[in-house]
């Protein structure tokens, strides 16, 4: 099996130790607000600690009561007759201030403050919040919350919240529901091999956010997996840093509930009416090589495979399965989860035939058609010749392993046991993770037991299965393409579009399209040449100049941003007698449209030939900053939103499995005789734009829509260019 050792999960993300060890993993808790009251945090807070045996200093603090359960109090931090790394703070919000004021007094490293009544009651709430910040940083005092459920570090034994029957095990969970903290330890429990290492509710995250919790994780010895329930991110941008490089040393699974609406509302263009989404979320976190959970109920099923596992090769899985209707299920889900049965060789098919009934299934899914039912160890001998099968990249048993001895005989219970320690030994000796489904999971039988206890994970349920094994899949890949993953250079900014910007910011407008055009065409970008008319006199020369060609004519006007919807657009205009026809039209429409715009002029470029529609466009989300879209125009944008999500800046290969990641893959390659499109020419594309976005700070976002695909290149047929109001040189 997989296995990290103590030293790589040690390894820091950041070549610095991360502060929160220090009070994460304490030698002295200050429970203020300790109380006699068996219905108060104060007291849950001194039970947990003292029935889980915590070793470090216990300092209740009550100005009143001389002892809490059997332990000295004290009436102020001033008195403690020690250091303090954790203070737990019990009281009301309006006290909190002035408590992080005498932690920093006292030298406390870190806070938990419990209480709710900040800024998610309202504005008054908002005040006192940033009287908590501020009282914390003017002492040193990193603060957990406010309005947080608390946190433990069952290795260190501390229990703050008096969880029972919690274990501690290799899995760190950071959530902002404690409500699913609860519902993960009642799960583990019924689990039986499921243990956590850190929990942590960030609360309002006013102090330390999700990309800090998450840099602690990378860094603990005693995780092994980092597991987080997100409800928003306060730094998605930074989180998504901490996140590429914690991925490296250990599994990252995020269950993302919600998502922003900030972008939608602030944006202006397609792409930004598409971005702060759920699914751009999803996307950015994959990117970074985090598993994103997408149902509540796999949370741990997945954070379990992956902590136990750790990675498969890739996405080829060899099914060994006792029935075929779940064989068929079974097959279903993988490859709606985009996994792949992997194609047995003669060789296995063959050692395969030699063991089993001849009516058995010898093509994956494997089906041994009642071969196992005398012999349930068989089983075993299936899983081995598979796995050493080179198309194989992970092994899934399927069926009713543990139940025979319930099924069918009493005496099959040593078969079953022998063929679990076989298919243990069989784990430990390769490097093919082996998943298992049973149908009597449930029940926990005997040999599914021991290969629980042996480290190999076992599913009641086969979606829960096949998550995993798709969460081990993708792992694998990432880590195998991470030398194809350094995101490219930007270029140096060009001093005429420099020079645009400045004209723009001092106009407060945004890029004229000629403008936009020539912002691409300056960084390799193939655009068609344009001319601009900014009078009726200029438009025989123009149509001299492009002769026969079809063109199209559209309106140049800082005022008017949807052309076609003043009428600001003309196509497939030939000679000079239709241009100025065009151009009298457009004048007259625009003018109705909107009769105080300031129109410059028209733009006048070739028609592009008929080709596949494409869309590429960046925005800059308020959590994530940049982002770059990528997806068919038309329909699939508009109604199907089929589009991609990546984070700026791109790799070669993040471009690539954009263009891969749509659900109209098929259509780039070609359908019905069509002829496949150049997608190496898209890849190229979109880390132009890419590397464009990174130099350019001013560009708040950036539409290319439509972009005509061909079998040999691409043709850029609009470009929007929306300047950035706070960038310098925006009047």
């Amino acid at each position: 099996m997989n296995r990290i050792t103590i030293a790589e999960a040690a390894a820091t993300v950041h070549g610095e130790r991360s502060p929160l060890h220090d009070f994460l993993s304490p030698d002295s808790i200050a429970i203020i607000g300790a109380s006699a009251d068996p219905t108060k945090r104060g007291y849950k807070a001194m039970v947990g600690l003292i029935k889980g045996h915590y070793a470090g200093a216990i300092y209740p603090v009550h100005p009143k009561l001389a002892e809490v359960l059997g332990v000295r109090a004290y009436p102020s931090l001033d008195a403690l007759p020690g250091p303090v790394d954790l203070a737990l703070i019990c009281t009301p919000a309006a006290t909190v201030p002035g408590i992080l004021e005498e932690c920093g007094r006292k030298g406390v490293k870190g806070a938990i403050v419990l209480a709710s009544g900040f800024k998610e009651t309202g504005e008054e709430g908002a005040r006192l919040e940033r009287a908590v910040l501020e009282a914390a940083r003017a002492g040193g005092v990193r603060v957990i919350g406010p309005n947080t459920s608390g946190m433990f570090n069952l290795h260190k034994k501390v229990n703050l919240l008096d969880l029972a029957n919690v274990k501690a095990g290799d899995i760190g969970f950071i959530s902002q529901s404690g409500n699913m903290l609860l519902s993960l330890v009642l799960e583990a429990e019924h689990n039986g091999h499921v243990g956590f290492s850190t929990y942590v509710g960030p609360g309002n995250q006013t102090d330390i956010g999700f990309n800090d919790y998450l840099r602690y994780l990378g860094e603990d010895p005693r995780t092994r997996v980092a597991t987080l329930y997100v409800e928003g991110f306060r730094d998605g941008r930074r989180f998504l840093r901490v996140a590429r490089e914690t991925t490296l040393k250990k599994p990252v699974v995020v269950y993302k509930s919600g998502a922003t609406e900030e972008g939608r509302k602030a944006a202006s263009s397609h792409t930004g009416a598409l971005a702060g989404s759920y699914a751009m979320t999803v996307d950015l976190l994959r990117q970074m090589g985090v598993s994103v959970v997408e149902d509540s109920d796999e949370i741990l099923p997945v954070a379990e495979g992956l902590a136990l596992l750790q990675q498969a090769r890739g996405k080829r899985v060899a099914v060994v399965s006792d029935g075929g209707g779940q064989a068929t299920i079974a097959s279903d889900r993988l490859a709606e989860a985009g996994l792949t049965l992997a194609p047995l060789s003669e060789e296995t098919r063959r050692r395969l035939a030699e063991i089993l009934l001849p009516q058995a299934s010898l093509v994956n899914p494997v089906d041994v058609a009642g071969s196992s039912d005398a012999n349930p160890a068989l089983l075993a001998d299936c899983l081995r010749i598979v796995a050493e099968d080179e198309n194989v990249d992970s092994v899934f048993l399927v069926g009713m392993f543990g139940g025979y001895y319930t099924r069918f005989a009493e005496n099959l219970l040593g078969g079953e046991m022998r063929g679990a320690e076989a298919m243990i030994e069989l784990a430990r000796a390769t490097d093919k993770p082996l998943v298992i489904y049973s149908l009597y999971a449930p029940v926990k039988p005997p040999a599914l037991r021991r290969l629980h206890e042996a480290g190999l994970p076992v599913y009641a349920s086969i979606e829960h299965a096949v998550r995993v094994l798709a969460a081990l899949g993708e792992r694998g890949i990432h880590l195998a393409t991470r030398g194809q993953s350094e995101p490219a250079a930007a270029p140096e900014p060009d001093a005429a579009v420099l020079a645009a910007f400045t004209a723009a910011g001092e106009q407060g407008r945004d890029l004229f399209e000629y403008e936009a055009r020539a912002l691409l065409r300056a960084h390799g970008v193939a655009v068609a040449e344009e001319r601009v008319a900014r009078g009726a006199d200029e438009l025989a020369g123009i149509a001299a100049h492009f002769g026969e060609q079809a063109l199209a004519m559209k309106v140049v006007s800082r005022d008017i941003l949807h052309k076609s919807d003043a009428g600001g657009v003309k196509l497939g205009l030939r000679g000079e007698a239709e241009l100025r026809t065009a151009y009298d039209a457009i004048l007259s429409s625009c003018r109705a449209y909107a009769p105080q715009a300031d129109i410059e002029g028209v733009l006048l470029t070739p028609m592009a030939r008929k080709g596949v529609e494409i869309i590429i466009g960046v925005s800059r989300d308020p959590i994530f900053g940049p982002v770059l879209m990528f997806g068919l125009g038309g329909i699939f944008v508009e109604v199907l939103e089929d589009v991609a999500f990546r984070s700026i800046p791109l790799s070669r290969h993040d471009a690539r499995s954009m263009v891969d990641q749509i659900k109209a893959r098929r259509i780039l390659d070609g359908v019905r005789g069509q002829v496949p499109v150049d997608t190496e020419a898209l890849v190229d594309l979109l880390l132009k734009v890419s590397g464009i976005v990174s130099a350019y700070p001013q560009i708040a976002e950036l539409d290319l829509n439509p972009v005509m695909a061909y079998e040999d290149g691409y043709a850029v047929v609009d470009a929007r260019v929306i300047v950035d109001a706070g960038e310098e040189g925006k009047s």
